[in-house]
């Protein structure tokens, strides 16, 4: 069975600058840029990312729309509690407490 050689400095250096070599040559055989067509692949993704970035916008704009909403519910239903007065209150009470006392007496 034949051992392992390694290789020394100049064999190394050698495949490197045949590998750099062959790297250059696959560049240069690439086709050139079309610059038409890559000014339109440009234009598409500015008009992908607009579209996107206004999807977002109106999306926070609908949920700063709904948490102010939720927030003017929730001042009416506290003015609404404020303006009651306390024998509406107490009414309110005694109606829950004997509802209460009905379902137990149900059992």
């Amino acid at each position: 069975m034949a051992r392992y050689k390694e290789l020394d400095f100049n064999e190394r250096r050698a495949a490197s600058q045949k590998a750099r070599e062959l790297a250059l040559a696959n560049l240069k055989m690439r086709p050139p840029v079309d610059e038409a067509e890559q000014a339109q692949r440009r234009a598409e993704r500015e008009a992908r990312d607009a579209a996107r970035d206004e999807k977002r916008r109106s999306a926070k704009q609908v949920e700063a729309a709904a948490i102010a909403e939720s927030s003017a519910a929730r001042e009416t239903a506290t003015v609404a509690v404020a303006e009651s007065t306390e024998a509406e209150r107490k009414a309110a009470r005694d109606a829950r407490y004997s509802a209460r006392k009905g379902r137990k007496a149900g059992r």
